[in-house]
């Protein structure tokens, strides 16, 4: 037996199992055998309770990741700490910075966040991408995080802290703004303050592009995407977003000519699943159809924002992923694009940043 073959054998038991209790409607072979080819890999991932400021000072028990991406045939999730927790909260609907930071502060959370990381890696024994050959060895049998960082905020404009968190936490994924307009950027849930990204976000992004870091514009406003496609010599990612046909103030959506500078650089767009925008898998598959007709399917992934959402989410488990699978098939992607979508877009970006 082909060792796609074991692969594909052991995600149908345990899909077959967990979808039967869930109610779920059993994928096909087609789905089954798209997981067993591609390396499938969510873009944004906050699952296993990672973060919360009480959790992260705190401490407190996390939640399955290890077993759910077994499950569900997820190869690697792109983990991600909040670097700028301390500094925002709900505010009328929608999560806003409430105060400033004291210096240094928000470096000292962070570390307690890659901490609180890597206790959950060590528990559930997951494995650490941080090369080409690791990235090449994670399955479902051996799943993997790429550690990532939501906000570049422990920064404080400083590139070399860069280095240090490449070197300390193996961080290969950061994502240069998140819910405040830091040192780096104007965001898209506020008023812009830089007129886009700053020229200390632009030396980040050369020091992310000389170390093998990938850099990730979600949350950035368009003119901030404009700026740092321009100054990369790597692709961007846009880790958890969709298109929106008329993308207003303090969206988290963007246009198309959004997603069109994203893939001008060779990257890729992770859609992600809130209830508020897709009420259903098979609508979020539509979703991707709507994004891969503008951008193209090579850069179309998967965002899942596990988590990190205010509203339901439609792909709220890895077990699901079969489902989403047979969902981009109905939509009417092929066999191939569904492997590209579920990870090989991702693994493109990730080798070419490296390399």
């Amino acid at each position: 037996m082909t060792r796609r073959a074991m692969i594909a054998g052991g995600v149908a038991s345990s899909v077959a199992t967990l979808l039967g209790v869930r109610g779920f409607a059993q994928p096909s072979d087609a789905a089954r055998d798209a997981i067993a080819r591609a390396t499938p890999i969510d873009l944004h991932s906050h699952a296993g309770h990672l973060t919360g400021v009480s959790r992260v000072r705190k401490g407190g028990p996390f939640a399955p990741v290890a077993g759910p991406m077994r499950q569900g045939g997820l190869a690697i999730a792109c983990l991600a700490i909040v670097a700028d927790s301390p500094c925002h909260k709900v505010i009328g609907g929608r999560i806003r910075p409430f105060r400033d930071p004291d210096p240094g502060e928000l470096y000292a959370y962070s570390e307690l966040g890659f901490g609180r990381l890597f206790d959950l890696v060590r528990q559930q024994r997951l494995s650490v991408v941080t090369d080409a050959a690791s990235l090449r060895t994670a399955t479902a049998d051996n799943p993997s995080v790429i550690v990532s960082s939501e906000g570049g905020d422990f920064l404080e404009g400083q590139a070399d802290r860069v280095d240090e968190a490449y070197h300390k936490y193996s961080m290969r994924h950061l994502q240069l703004t998140h819910y405040r307009v830091n040192e780096l950027g104007d965001i898209q849930t506020e008023e812009p303050v830089h007129g886009g990204l700053t020229d200390a976000g632009a030396d980040v992004i050369r020091r992310c592009n000389k170390l093998g870091v990938v850099v990730d514009v979600a949350h950035g406003t368009y003119d901030l995407v404009k700026r740092a496609a321009s100054v990369t010599t790597k692709p961007l990612v846009l880790s958890h977003t969709s298109l929106s046909n008329a993308a207003g103030p303090f969206t988290r959506t963007i246009t198309d000519d959004h997603a069109r500078l994203i893939a001008s650089t060779g990257g890729v767009i992770g859609v992600w699943p809130p209830d508020t925008i897709f009420r259903s898998l098979p609508a979020m598959a539509r979703g991707m159809m709507r994004l891969a007709d503008v951008v193209g399917v090579e850069h179309v992934g998967i965002g899942s924002d596990m988590e990190g959402l205010l509203s339901g989410s439609v792909f709220d488990d890895y077990s699901q992923l079969p489902q989403l699978t047979q969902a981009l098939l109905d939509a009417g992607f092929s066999g191939d694009d569904v492997t590209r979508i579920l990870g090989g877009n991702y693994v493109r970006v990730f080798e070419a940043t490296l390399g």
